[in-house]
């Protein structure tokens, strides 16, 4: 194709909606007020924008989530002013979710690329999963209304309970809770330090999005 038809062909594209995907790897996100973001997410923006570091864990929107290995605060960002900002993570698949009011959503913590300031949310550690990843998993507790987006290694799956699922290759769950197991006899066939001996198990309603990855953090 000549320059024309490839800029045309990659120019990104009107949309009503807040959150929008330009392809299956870029979020554009249309901020008028305050947006919050993953650190270090952002490769593009237009407008009158500014970006500010948040690292604390707990309260309002002043964090995020604490970083499993060192437990120190893993920063976001507040996204405030008027334009569009072009969130990517490492070459992961963009997903775009929107809760209703009393709609939630757990995400692993890895795994949340933005979302709207309406949202609310709450920090979580699995302790009991610090056998298979270091400190534990951080997951965050989303509830709406708002628009939220989260990243996929590869297209996921979502599953209905009951279910079983690798921790490492768990993106999110809604409207059920997982308990942790351990299986004996795959620790035996693979190895007692792989992390495959540990798994979420997944009863009730909802559902369970999982990744054809594991994401070891």
């Amino acid at each position: 194709m000549n320059l024309d038809e490839f800029t045309a062909a990659n120019a990104p594209t009107d949309s009503a909606e807040p959150f929008q995907r330009e392809n299956s790897y870029t979020l554009d996100v249309d901020v008028d007020g305050t947006v919050m973001a993953k650190a270090g997410s952002m490769v593009a923006f237009t407008g009158d924008v500014s970006f500010t570091g948040k690292a604390s864990a707990e309260g309002g929107i002043t964090g995020f989530l604490k970083e499993a290995a060192t437990s120190e605060g893993t920063p976001i960002m507040a996204v405030e002013g008027q334009g569009h900002v072009y969130f990517a993570d490492d070459g992961k698949k963009v997903q775009v979710v929107e809760l209703d009011a009393g709609e939630s959503i757990t995400v692993n913590g890895e795994d949340v690329l933005a979302f709207e300031e309406s949202l609310s949310y709450e920090i979580n550690t699995i302790d009991s999963l610090a056998g298979a990843l270091a400190g534990g998993f951080s997951n965050v507790y989303l509830e709406g209304p708002g628009y939220v987006a989260i990243t996929t290694h590869g297209d996921p799956i979502v599953l209905e309970p009951p279910v079983s699922t690798d921790p490492s290759a768990t993106v999110a769950w809604s409207g059920t809770s997982p308990d942790v197991e351990v299986n004996r006899s795959l620790s035996d066939m693979i190895g007692q330090e792989s992390g495959e001996r540990y798994q979420m198990r997944f009863g009730g309603e909802g559902f369970v999005v999982v990744q054809p990855r594991e994401e070891h953090v």
